[in-house]
């Protein structure tokens, strides 16, 4: 910005020095600096360009760091806080604003600087040129300050409506299969519609008074420009100054329209990025559920100098217990929870699982006083809507650790997905698409599944692990898995009677209370409720699912020699 002030300096002095009879010499002189000068500021613009541009990348990535940890930092609360297109739109847009903005910081200092060396060359020209041009220069930049106040209000109106587009589209490709099948494909559509068309009627308010400060942000100046000109000619038509110095005072109100610009452009894109800040800080000031959060005492009991854990955390199995419905998970027996509605169920899980706040203890501890690095590590809660990332098949269900050859296939086995691994053209090299798209629905079960098995943790708490799979699957999968978590602690939710068959223990859940608990065949024989929620299981075809019949007998009994029907339920003594 300095640089671009000293070409009118030097061309006033070559014209007032060497512009005379026998001064050729000076004119040269004059014009080899201005070439100079010109190649500096040449230089001086691509180094200015790319360090603005390294700035912006800087401060990019930088942001994203910070939303992704955050992200990471929210978990499981994440989708109870914010929608999916709030986090796309943060992610996609509002970042890319806050970069922008800084780009300010550079031409704004130089600027600023440049200013003030114009001040100081103007005054040795004449005191009256030197007040209008830096008393124009601020009154520009008011005349802009009031469409910059209306811009900020149009601007955060669409980007609320933005966020909300982005999610409703979200929510639209995710669905799209079910509401094909339901028909409402096309009712969710027009309401996409409808909102795009009010995005668009926003985006014009924003774009006219964007338009307005763009233009006024080039036409100021321009006018600024032909005022101080038309002053100095005056002044030079009069004899105040000499040539070379209006020559001068035209270039130094010509440099300065480049900062002005700068100026009300920076004012633009801090109004802008104001409005994409407050959104990124609003994201960034969500807080993880209370049960998320490692309270400083537990921490402090974490671990002592070597690292290993000590105090109240667990060091052997534990019952697990959840104070609000009366389940009490014994170790190494599988339980099970049975329910007419789907989310009390679910809800114990989150308790247990340190994924909602509740009173939930771990032996003699509360959950919520344990670290919770130490509750991830030992208790999984296996969702049945989990996401799958993209990735080959292997590092799908491998997680965060390399698993073996046989590892990877007992797992496998377990869950009943070998006909998956057949079925894809490389196997376990196969490619998964985000979220199994390339998947059946209960293919994409049984790689949850197996995922949840291959992590071998002390609990697992599985969410509806079979209810996508045939009865023919499902019978497989239940005898596979009580002989594949024996001796392990192991909670399902499910009102399959296949699953609850091989259940050590039941829990019959009554608005999300235990009302009963005890064997399969004992709540079928005294529990007229828990009779009638598992006689559902019935297939229409007439096949016995209750746990009774012979049908789950044929079925479980080709599983890799594995007895289907204990003789008698594992006791907590045998475990």
């Amino acid at each position: 910005m300095v640089g671009l002030m000293l070409p009118p300096y030097v061309l006033s002095r070559a014209i007032d020095e060497g512009l005379m009879p026998g001064r050729m010499p000076v004119l040269l002189g004059w014009m080899a600096v201005l070439f100079t000068v010109g190649v500096a500021n040449a230089w001086l613009a691509v180094m200015r360009h790319r360090t603005m541009t390294r700035i912006r990348m800087d401060a990019t990535f930088r942001t994203v760091r910070v939303i992704v940890a955050h992200t990471l930092r929210l978990g499981a609360a994440l989708p109870h806080k914010v929608t999916a297109g709030e986090v796309v739109t943060i992610g996609i847009g509002d970042v890319g604003v806050i970069s922008q903005t800084l780009t300010m910081t550079g031409p704004g200092v130089g600027g600023v600087l440049a200013y003030g060396v114009v001040a100081v060359l103007l005054l040795t020209v004449s005191p009256l040129l030197a007040g209008v041009v830096l008393l124009g220069v601020p009154l520009l930049a008011l005349l802009v300050g009031p469409l910059l106040g209306r811009l900020q209000g149009a601007e955060s109106r669409y980007r609320e409506r933005q966020s909300g587009l982005a999610a409703r589209l979200t929510d639209l490709v995710g669905g799209l299969r079910v509401l094909n099948g339901l028909g409402g494909k096309d009712v969710f559509a027009d309401r996409h519609r409808r909102e795009a068309r009010e995005l668009r009627d926003e985006g014009y308010r924003v774009g006219a008074v964007t338009s307005w400060v763009q233009a006024l942000g080039v036409g100021l100046p321009t006018l600024f420009l032909a005022a101080v000109t038309w002053l100095a000619a005056r002044m030079a038509a009069q004899g105040t100054i000499t040539v070379g110095e209006l020559v001068a005072v035209y270039g130094y109100a010509a440099a300065l329209v480049v900062p002005v610009s700068f100026f009300i452009e920076g004012g633009y894109d801090l109004t802008r990025g104001l409005v994409a800040a407050r959104r990124v800080v609003r994201f960034l000031r969500l807080e993880p559920d209370t049960a998320d959060r490692s309270g400083d005492a537990a921490g402090s009991r974490a671990a002592d100098a070597a690292g290993s854990v000590v105090g109240d955390v667990p060091e052997a199995a534990s019952v697990l217990r959840d104070p609000a419905s009366g389940v009490e998970v014994v170790p190494g027996l599988l339980t099970a929870l049975a329910t007419a509605r789907p989310g009390e169920s679910a809800a114990v899980v989150d308790r247990l699982g340190r994924f909602a706040d509740s009173a939930a203890t771990w032996g003699a501890v509360r959950l919520d006083e344990i670290p919770l690095p130490q509750v991830r590590d030992r208790i999984l809660v296996a969702d049945n809507e989990a996401d799958l990332f993209a990735g080959t098949l292997r590092e799908v269900v491998g997680g965060r650790r390399d698993r073996t050859e046989e590892a990877i296939g007992r797992a496998v086995r377990t869950a009943l997905a070998e006909d998956i691994v057949r079925g894809l053209p490389d196997g376990l090299d196969s490619a998964v698409e985000a979220q199994g798209r390339n998947l059946s629905g209960g293919q994409r079960q049984r790689l949850r599944l197996v995922r949840a098995l291959l992590a071998d943790p002390e609990v697992l708490l599985a969410v509806e692990p079979t209810s996508a799979v045939d009865a023919h699957t499902e019978a497989g999968i239940a005898a596979r898995l009580h002989h594949a978590r024996a001796g392990r602690t192991t909670v399902v939710t499910s009102t399959s009677p296949l699953l609850l068959d091989r259940a050590d223990r039941v829990y019959f859940l009554v608005d999300g209370r235990a009302a009963a608990v005890g064997s399969h065949r004992q709540l079928l024989a005294e529990q007229p409720g828990y009779r009638r929620l598992v006689a559902r299981g019935e297939d229409e075809d007439g096949t016995d699912r209750s746990g009774t019949g012979e049908s789950s007998e044929d079925v479980t009994g080709t599983t890799d020699g594995l007895d289907p029907r204990p003789e008698a339920p594992v006791t907590k003594e045998d475990a």
